[in-house]
């Protein structure tokens, strides 16, 4: 404590004013800091509140202790975003936490009997519209919701030339970054509880914007499946012409040949049936039918009028023998019946233009055409294509020369790092030097004073510590400093002087 009071008493004016600027400022930055951690991040709990609400739902979070903040000039409710299922249980329990968006199908209970038909409508579509509201604001990331319905009329479906499409759309207020599936399900699940409604007339908005739903590539998108074919295409040619500059680059070395590849995909999904027959038969059903006749050959009565049947076999003795055998068989014939999803994405052409550089000679061209002709199945039956060229790469930067740049640029920020440490410490060496000296030369000793000392031992203390200071001209700091403090202390001054003269 006595060195900082020495070292406070020796700081000059400016020293004080530098210091107490840097302390304020140090306060202020470490306030900033503190209030920056401590602020609370809130979270978007409603959104759509109907202004006569918000004060029914403030109140109820004030009552719980639940910090709340208002949005969007009233119609949005803010919550901490650690006490988000606080406020949620606290809303619900005092029966408004579906007050803020349209109510569901509760509206059904307060109909009248003279309702009009289009007044049924519009209650059915309000009523919609709040449970789907209700449903998707319990989605995980999903804050709030407003969903807005366009129905056909009664008298549209009435003709189906005039019928109109529904559609919907929906705007989500999110706690974070929703991921593609969520969004998704949130597409099919407005998309299937609408009737008549399709899944490519559903579209979903941020709260800052952006369009969620539908995007590129994707069922809902527009020309979705078309995208989806150019997004395999492109894809595979990349992956194709990637692998054909990996092979290139064993053989030719890294940036020799630059390779594009365009192909044609057929990704209809088809379906294969095929019908085989086994070559022999299994007998699965047999029926024999046998007819004997035995006769003199003669025409005999039965007692009835009639002739008997003639005789179609006769013996030497004018007797005949009639015998009929039939056999009916009924054969099983193997077949196997088979069903093939034939995969989509077989080629159906494919174009490769392959450009080299310079530097590769010529003497290479045949064995590079062989390896991108097997590697890419290039088939000219097929109509496939392969062009092949050469012409002067730019010159790139090899591996050693940019690692000997990076290095170099390293040291370079090594080296001012340490020339500013340098230029640092000989500064502050200096300042300190500097004050050393002006401290010297001022006669601190007579500032301390606080009572009369006797000469000898104010000599023994000046000779053991330091050199007199010696008093120059009028214009000296230290000579300043003597006046300063004769007019700021002229009793202790007078003492000293005196005790002095009389030791004298």
């Amino acid at each position: 404590m006595p060195k900082f009071a020495q070292l406070a008493s020796r700081l000059s004016t400016r020293g004080w004013l530098v210091a107490g600027g840097a302390t304020i400022g140090g306060i202020l930055v470490i306030y900033l800091f503190m209030h920056m951690i401590s602020a609370p991040s809130y979270s978007t709990l409603m959104t759509g509140i109907e202004p006569a609400q918000t004060g029914k739902m403030t109140a109820a979070l004030s009552a719980k202790g639940i910090p709340y903040e208002l949005q969007n000039n009233g119609t949005a409710l803010a919550v901490q975003s650690n006490m988000v299922a606080q406020a949620r249980i606290a809303l619900a329990s005092a029966g408004m936490l579906g007050d803020g968006s349209q109510p569901g199908f509760s509206l059904f209970e307060k109909t009248s009997l003279g309702e009009s038909s289009f007044q049924q409508q519009v209650t059915y579509q309000r009523a919609l519209q709040g449970q789907l509201e209700q449903t998707i604001d319990q989605i995980q990331g999903v804050s709030g919701s407003q969903v807005e319905l366009v129905l056909p009329s009664p008298q549209s479906q009435v003709f189906a030339e005039s019928q109109q499409p529904s559609s919907a759309a929906v705007l989500l207020t999110t706690a974070g970054a929703l991921e593609p599936s969520a969004v998704r399900g949130i597409a099919h699940l407005v998309a299937s509880s609408v009737p008549g409604l399709k899944l490519s007339q559903v579209t979903i908005t941020e709260g800052s914007g952006q369009l969620l739903w539908p995007t590129q590539g994707s069922e809902g998108g527009e020309g979705g499946e078309a995208d989806s074919i150019q997004a395999a295409q492109t894809h595979y040619d990349q992956q194709t012409a990637a692998g054909l500059e990996a092979m290139l680059a064993q053989t030719l070395g890294p940036g020799k040949a630059q390779i594009q590849v365009y192909a044609n995909l057929n990704l209809n999904k088809t379906t294969e049936e095929q019908l085989k027959y086994g070559k022999k038969g299994v007998p699965l059903q047999e029926s024999k039918n046998l007819e004997t006749l035995t006769g003199n050959g003669s025409g005999v009565s039965n007692g009835t009028g009639t002739a008997t049947i003639p005789t179609y076999a006769t013996t030497s003795g004018g007797k005949s023998n009639y015998k009929h055998e039939v056999t009916n068989t009924t054969l099983g014939v193997e077949k196997t019946v088979l069903h093939n999803t034939v995969a989509p994405g077989a080629v159906t052409s494919e174009h490769v233009s392959v450009l080299l550089d310079n530097s590769v000679p010529a003497s290479a061209l045949p064995a590079v055409k062989e390896a991108i002709t097997n590697a890419a199945g290039i088939e000219p039956k097929r109509g496939d294509t392969l062009s092949i060229g050469r012409m002067a790469f730019a010159k790139t930067p090899t591996a050693s020369a940019s690692s000997t740049s990076s290095m170099l640029g390293y040291a370079k920020d090594v080296l001012l790092g340490i020339a500013a440490i340098v230029f640092l410490f000989f500064t502050t060496r200096f300042l300190r030097k500097r004050e050393r000296e002006q401290i010297d030369h001022e006669p601190i000793w007579l500032s301390e004073l606080e009572m009369p000392v006797p000469l000898s031992e104010l000599e023994r203390e000046t000779a053991s510590s330091a050199p007199e200071p010696e008093l120059v001209a009028s214009g000296s700091p230290a000579r300043q400093r003597v006046e300063e403090l004769a007019a700021s202390s002229p009793d202790t001054v007078a003492k000293q002087l005196s005790s002095w003269m009389k030791e004298s």
